[in-house]
């Protein structure tokens, strides 16, 4: 049975912390033998928090947790309750154009994602999350 795991990072709202972020997951993801997941987990990660510091001006957190099902769970907290920007297809984003791919990333990578309000720090805020269900397959 795979061994469950919960790690919180919390951030300032400045975009250094999308690099940050990355890292740090790429870090957990090997020390716990889940190496095969890192570049999807850090493409998923970075656009979640990227959303979260691009999009509100307060502090923001990136959540990583595996369940012992062997599901890694990703997840950006931000202190915007209000839901997050209608998802457009990727056939719909401009090329050239960073903005409004993110969600659209996610949903493609991602094999369940969502969003929920949440409270940290005594504020209001929201989850925005995703989920590797195959996390599982790639332990040595």
């Amino acid at each position: 049975m795979p061994e469950s795991w919960d790690y919180t990072l919390y951030i300032p709202n400045d975009l250094r912390a999308v690099t940050i972020s990355r890292r740090t997951l790429r870090l957990i993801l090997t020390m716990h033998g889940l190496i095969g997941l890192v570049d999807t987990a850090e493409l998923l990660a970075a656009e979640l928090v990227s959303n979260a510091v691009r999009h509100t001006k307060g502090p923001a957190a990136l959540r990583v947790r595996r369940s012992v099902e062997g599901v890694v769970w990703i997840g950006a907290w931000d202190t915007d309750p209000g839901p997050p920007e209608p998802f457009r297809p990727l056939e719909e984003v401009p090329e050239l154009g960073e903005e409004g791919r993110g969600l659209a990333l996610v949903r493609a990578c991602a094999d369940f994602w969502g969003w929920q309000p949440s409270a940290r720090f005594g504020n209001r805020g929201k989850y925005v999350w995703c989920e590797l269900a195959t996390a599982w397959l790639v332990e040595p």
